[in-house]
């Protein structure tokens, strides 16, 4: 019996060592974890407060104003294009990479695969949101009582009639007019006085109306912007793709 004893108090002894190594292996494994842990969330914090530096950034160098300016320029053409979001840190990363001499995470062919596409769909996004509010205009338009339509997508109405002649495309007119965006938003006017202008220096849509208008008329034409300034505009009076009210009178052929 005392042998049976002393074999079972040996092998108690070594299952509780093994089991005390265990332990003293899971508690360093997890200290080397807590470290590790403790390590990535300080390098987060060095890293939040980083980007939050950097969203105010303080102009004080010339080389400072030059990379902020890059930066206000840059993203105002790639907004002008239609993209309206982005992923702004991605794009810094990128700047980043570049002027830092890291190797790219994408090489120039995969960047291309990516950014055509995106920036082709924010364009015609664009484009659909400028047109849209044009072309319903004029669909509407077209329906009201003394609107005329003319092959070449011209509407006007007719205010005033006169008797007068009309004029040629190499005559010179002299006219009054006002005009005015779809929403009623002025861009342009002769503020009552009369103006002269060639025929055949005026936006398509005024160079057709005033062919078929008399000496006397006034009209409102409603000018779609393929007859006017297109998918340019004017300045900032005219946006992109915008239809055109004028009201116009034509006083004399000269």
């Amino acid at each position: 019996m005392r042998v049976i004893a002393v074999m079972l108090f040996l092998i108690s002894t070594v299952v509780l060592g093994q089991s005390k190594k265990e332990l003293e292996a899971k508690v360093k494994a997890l200290e080397a974890e807590s470290s590790a842990l403790k390590a990535e969330t300080s390098a987060l914090k060095a890293a939040l407060e980083e980007l939050k530096k950097s969203k105010s950034v303080e102009l004080t160098a010339a080389e400072k104003k030059v990379g902020y300016g890059l930066g206000v320029l840059m993203a105002s053409n790639i907004r002008g294009q239609g993209a309206d979001s982005i992923d702004v840190e991605a794009m810094i990363a990128g700047i980043r990479d570049v002027y830092t001499n890291q190797k790219p995470k994408m090489d120039q062919q995969q960047c291309m695969e990516v950014v055509q596409p995106f920036m082709i769909a924010a364009s015609e996004k664009r484009v659909a949101k400028a047109k849209g509010p044009n072309l319903a205009f004029l669909e509407s338009n077209k329906k009201n009582p003394g609107v005329v339509v003319t092959a070449s997508g011209l509407q006007y109405k007719v205010i005033n009639k006169g008797t007068g002649k009309s004029p040629k495309l190499t005559d010179q007119v002299t006219v009054r007019y006002a005009g005015s965006l779809i929403d009623g938003t002025p861009f342009d006017s002769s503020k009552g006085e009369t103006v002269t202008f060639a025929v055949n220096r005026l936006v398509q849509g005024w160079t057709e109306a005033l062919q078929i208008m008399r000496e006397g008329d006034k009209w409102t034409l409603y000018i779609p912007s393929e007859l006017a300034y297109g998918e340019r505009g004017m300045g900032g009076a005219i946006p992109p793709y915008a239809t055109l009210v004028f009201e116009l009178e034509l006083v004399k052929v000269n």
